[in-house]
């Protein structure tokens, strides 16, 4: 880790990056997406999105004892839906960008699931990673990303969203996991900036002294395409819809050749990590190709939302 504050990015890539590419997946597959990480059993736990040959894309479960090299645990999907009418109806084009958030015990995944009919945001539980309970799906049609808060705000679960057709983050609201509302729209692109365009979370939020630090992606259009960065924001911890800081630049831009070429170029797209002595290690899809692995201290990373901030 390099110990200066300075440099490309906030974020500092790992020298081992790419850490997962097609060659290391073990059966035939289009293109690796992004994925989730969390500590499970003393392990590093990682679900991947795959597109497989046909075009549709599934989550597959790989681990690793030290966070660099993982393995993948088989050649079948890490969990499908537990009724096959909802699973072929709802989930024909597959599941994917899995969030993986530690609840009460739980472990809470969220995931986007696509279909002829649109996409929706699908939950399920567990605690081993092997028996999973599904939830109904936790969103209207057309609502992507939906990461778990990591403990209940008012008695309430709270997750992220991005509505479609719209550009912002909202907040959505359940006591039971069984019916969301309440939204409010929290977050929005600025004009001008690194996130003028789009903008959505990345992985679960983290609770800091300061409030809920929150790794999201901003995209920026420009006449050579889309650019999609990371950057971070914090929001209140008991008022999580208010915006208390939001980082003007963002911490992580494709500037690698595997983030600036692929099946789509130009992109870092996380969906989450681990904190790891102080230091968060964002794991991210490099232009839908391969997996990498980005740190830098939660501190600085919180710095730079305090520093120059903006709150819209």
């Amino acid at each position: 880790m390099n110990k200066t504050k300075h440099g490309r990015d906030i974020l500092k890539r790992h020298c081992q990056n790419p850490l997962i590419t097609l060659e290391g997946v073990p059966f035939r597959c289009a293109a690796i997406w992004n994925a989730a990480v969390t500590f499970f059993d003393n392990r590093y736990l990682m679900l991947i999105t795959i597109e497989e040959l046909q075009g549709n894309f599934n989550i597959y479960k790989a681990f690793s004892n030290d966070g660099l090299h993982f393995t993948f645990d088989g050649d079948s999907p890490a969990f499908r839906h537990e009724n096959p009418e909802i699973e072929e109806k709802y989930e024909n084009r597959g599941i994917r960008d899995a969030r993986i958030t530690h609840v009460n015990g739980y472990f809470f995944i969220s995931y986007i699931a696509e279909s002829n009919h649109g996409h929706r945001i699908g939950l399920v539980k567990t605690q081993d990673f092997i028996h999973f309970k599904h939830y109904p799906y936790a969103s209207e049609v057309d609502v992507k990303n939906g990461p778990l808060f990591p403990r209940m705000i008012g008695n309430h679960y709270c997750l992220l969203t991005r509505p479609q057709p719209g550009f912002s983050l909202w907040l959505s609201f359940s006591k039971e996991l069984s019916f969301w509302g309440r939204d409010k729209c929290i977050m929005t692109p600025r004009g001008g900036f690194w996130d003028a365009n789009r903008i959505g979370p990345a992985g679960p939020p983290l609770e800091v002294d300061q409030g809920w630090l929150l790794i999201y992606y901003g995209v920026k259009v420009t006449s050579a395409g889309q650019l999609v960065r990371l950057g971070a924001t914090l929001l209140d911890k008991e008022e999580p819809w208010r915006v208390i800081a939001r980082s003007n630049i963002p911490i992580l831009s494709p500037r690698e050749r595997y983030e600036r070429f692929g099946d789509i170029p130009n992109v870092v797209f996380s969906c989450g990590g681990v904190v790891e002595d102080r230091l968060m290690h964002t794991y991210y899809g490099a232009s839908d190709s391969c997996i990498c692995r980005a740190s830098a201290p939660v501190s600085d990373i919180v710095d730079i939302c305090l520093n120059g901030h903006e709150v819209k």
